[in-house]
């Protein structure tokens, strides 16, 4: 092989394919990007910033990855788009020099009680193969050691045909073994119903004897137990033992309800079938607490919680049966993985080892492959994601990151910032949506949005270099360098929180005594126990309002208005001054325009293309009947009222004709969490991560509570909005309360009356409590990795 070489001294001229390094963006649109054209630069890192809201996902997620996936889409063949989802093309007038997108959001993983982190990464997958081929005694196929599947035996005749005219029955027995527990069916736990708490004897069906949400006898359900025999004006302790079993266990059974053919099926059954085969955590709030009382969940004593068979426990290798190894921490996996010299399966344990040593790179080797996907934080559940990314030998593709920082120490983030290095200097480009100052600076190139959120927002304030950043005078900017200090006095405690023995997953018998009347923050490492403590021993107490990390899910129809229960005193008020039902001013019931019912838009499905939506000609999007929208309070329509910024909302219903004092409060604490910009009819599915969190924090906190525990409330937070979440937290102690904060942002350590510190590692490193005191004792001692940092912040 030779090499040419150039004598003329020339350098060679470049190639046109060389020339597409941009991403340009023109005239994007989508929610409240207004005409918004930026050049993001290929192969590099780039950040995008601005408070929340300010449309930074609605630019990279909403339209940049959204055309990027809906173009690769559109290579594949009509049949098989006919089973993807339908893509709408973002509102935008040009998208050019676009990759292949892969995108790691935070959306929880999947809330499927089968799912752990072994099946969701497929490191379950290769362990089954591993034990097909090792394990002793040999039992069967990787199927055999997989809790999904069920054992299967059938026997009969088939008919074998050997030529024209030549045919013969045989008798054949089938047998596949599979890994499933019989008894809990793979879930590892069985459920048994408290009926106490399932219904009041004393009470009728009428009445609202049985206690199960959304059981109303208004509706059909009336009508279904009526169709089966039951009286529904009896009282349920004086059913016969025919009609209790009718209520409560009866199999599915065909009957006729006013003429129509229905089906009838027991509460409790039915109950399994639409509670139970969700993950607990991932039901609505008023659900999960209806299953928390009534269903009891105890441990398989057949398999012991690990949802195995027996012959699936008895096969093993060098003395671990699956279940051993699912159930180690995933770091010391790694290691037996890596003692175990097998030639015969060598690529196997090599793509086992890469897998497993991936999990310790991002700061994940503190879970085990037995943990539920559905118990993963909104952070734990993006780094899983991430796995499958590391090592991977694609070049040239679009990595999208949705606040990677989230649920990280400040120890971890530098870890996080060297990933995403490693990315972009393989040649990839890099876009991340992030607040954390550590991981901007990082940045390559930096997008700063604003200048505000909502319609305040939705343009670019700045595009440039970090530098640029720190002298352009944007909130971003102005605020990139703020560092909180540690405050001159603490509040004294008015009492204490016990906890005594907490032992919940790495958990060492911790006691430790939880100030009171004081702001508590709860740091530590990822992984070290500080949910585990807060959640497992504090959070079910009476009196303890836990605001989680969960996501609140709500349809294109669910609001601000709705999900905060605003609109019940509104559209009370709107009854009352205009003498009708309040029915009426609700888009989900009477007052709905009858011609898009409500949804204020027309859907087009246009098969394998992607859904038309447009404007109700009708209602022209204010989704209300005509008649509906003659009634006024203080001379606004239902539909003026639901376009309101809170802001205006609460100057609306604080005073004069339309003066309503319980819309008025919820508009205090959604002002409160720093939404006062929020339209109240803004549909939950237009708002970003960091909004769906504050409405949760301002709907949670209107329950009646001495104790307010808080779960890493600065998630999706500007640097600009601690400030105000730091405010908040004061008013609430000053009012008398305690908070209790799980938190990794030092701007809120530096804040506490008190700080827990856990570790001194994660996972069986961590479980202890390494640190009790006020923030300035931690800075002054640095004895935690906790100290080191924050004394690093506040420049001690």
């Amino acid at each position: 092989m030779t090499t040419a070489t150039r004598t003329d001294g020339q350098s060679p001229a470049r190639h046109a394919a060389d020339s597409h390094d941009l991403i340009r963006v023109l005239g994007a649109r989508e929610n409240n990007l207004k005409d918004v054209s930026v050049e993001i630069p290929k192969r590099r890192l780039t950040v995008f910033t601005g408070v929340s809201g300010s449309g930074k996902s609605s630019l990279v997620f909403d339209t940049i990855a959204a055309e990027s996936q809906r173009m690769i889409n559109e290579t594949y063949s009509a049949f098989v788009q006919g089973f993807m989802p339908s893509l709408a093309r973002p509102e935008v007038d040009l998208l050019e020099g676009l990759t292949t997108a892969i995108i790691v959001d935070q959306e929880r993983m999947g809330a499927n009680p089968r799912s752990t982190v072994g099946t969701a990464t497929d490191a379950n997958a290769m362990l089954r193969i591993l034990f097909s081929r090792l394990g002793q005694p040999h039992i069967g196929s990787p199927n055999a050691y997989s809790f999904n599947m069920p054992s299967v035996r059938a026997s009969g005749a088939i008919t074998v045909e050997r030529g024209e005219g030549k045919t013969r029955a045989e008798k054949v027995t089938f047998n596949r073994l599979g890994g499933m527990c019989p008894r809990c069916e793979g879930m590892g736990s069985l459920n048994d119903f408290d009926l106490t708490a399932l219904y009041d004897e004393s009470k009728t069906l009428n009445e609202g004897g049985l206690m199960v949400p959304g059981y109303s006898m208004d509706g059909w359900y009336g009508r279904l137990f009526q169709g089966i025999g039951l009286d529904l004006d009896k009282p349920i302790g004086r059913f016969t033992k025919k009609e209790m079993h009718d209520l409560l266990y009866k199999e599915p059974t065909k009957i006729k309800v006013e003429g129509i053919n229905l089906t009838y099926e027991g509460v409790i059954p039915k109950v399994q079938k639409s509670m139970l085969s969700k993950d607990v955590d991932a039901l609505q709030p008023h659900v999960r607490r209806f299953v928390e009382r009534v269903v009891t969940f105890t441990t398989c004593t057949d398999c012991g919680g690990t949802r195995l068979t027996q012959e699936a426990l008895s096969s093993k290798i060098q003395g671990k049966n699956i279940a051993d190894l699912c159930a180690m921490q995933i770091s010391d996996l790694a290691d037996w993985i890596r003692a175990l010299d097998e030639p015969s399966v060598a690529p196997l344990l090599a793509g086992l080892q890469h897998l497993l040593d991936s999990f310790n790179e991002i700061g994940l080797g503190y879970l085990s492959l037995d943990r539920p996907s559905g118990t993963l934080s909104g952070g734990e559940a993006q780094r899983t994601k991430m796995i499958r990314h590391l090592g991977s030998s694609l070049t040239d593709v679009t990595y999208v990151f949705d606040e990677p920082t989230i649920g990280l120490h400040p120890h971890d983030i530098q870890r996080m910032n060297d990933l995403l290095i490693q990315l972009r200097d393989k040649g990839n480009t890099v876009l991340v949506v992030e607040h954390k100052p550590e991981t901007i600076a990082i940045a390559d190139h930096v997008v700063d949005l604003g200048p505000r959120a909502g319609t305040e927002g939705g343009e670019v304030v700045f595009e440039g270099s970090l530098e640029g950043l720190r002298s352009s005078g944007t909130l971003t900017g102005r605020h990139l360098d703020d560092r909180a200090r540690l405050k001159p006095s603490v509040r004294t405690p008015t009492g204490v929180l016990e906890v005594r023995g907490a032992g919940t997953h790495n958990l060492r018998d911790v006691d430790v005594d939880i100030p009171l009347g004081v702001l508590v923050v709860v740091t530590g490492v990822a992984g070290s126990g500080k949910s585990s403590l807060i959640h497992g021993s504090v959070a079910g107490r009476d009196g303890v309002v836990s605001v989680d990390q969960g996501a609140i899910r709500g349809s294109r129809r669910s609001n601000p208005a709705t999900y905060t229960g605003l609109l019940d005193p509104i559209r009370k008020a709107f009854a009352k001054a205009n003498g009708v039902k309040p029915a009426l001013f609700s888009a989900n019931s009477e007052g709905a325009c009858p011609t898009c019912n409500g949804a204020g838009v027309i859907f087009t499905d246009l098969g394998v293309m992607a859904t038309v939506e447009s404007p109700c000609e009708e209602c022209e999007g204010k989704r209300f009947q005509a008649s509906v929208l003659e009634y006024t309070l203080g001379g606004r329509d239902i539909a003026e009222v639901l376009a309101m910024s809170v802001t205006e909302a609460e100057e609306f219903f604080a005073d004069g004709e339309a003066r309503t004092p319980a819309a008025h409060a919820i508009l205090d604490r959604l002002a409160d969490v720093g939404l006062g910009y929020l339209s109240l009819g803004q549909p939950l599915t237009t708002l970003s991560g960091g909004e769906r969190q504050r409405l949760k924090l301002a709907t949670r906190m209107a329950e009646k509570g001495g104790v307010y525990v808080l779960d890493e409330p600065t998630t999706g937070l500007h640097l600009a909005d601690v400030e105000q979440l730091l405010g908040l937290l004061d008013r609430l102690v000053d009012s008398g309360k305690s908070a209790i904060v799980i938190e990794h942002h030092q701007a809120v350590m530096a804040h506490a009356d008190w700080i827990i510190d856990l570790g001194p590692g994660a996972g069986h490193d961590g479980g202890r409590v390494v640190f009790e005191g006020t923030p300035a004792d931690l800075v002054a001692g640095r004895s935690t990795v906790t100290g080191e940092h924050l004394a690093a912040y506040v420049g001690s």
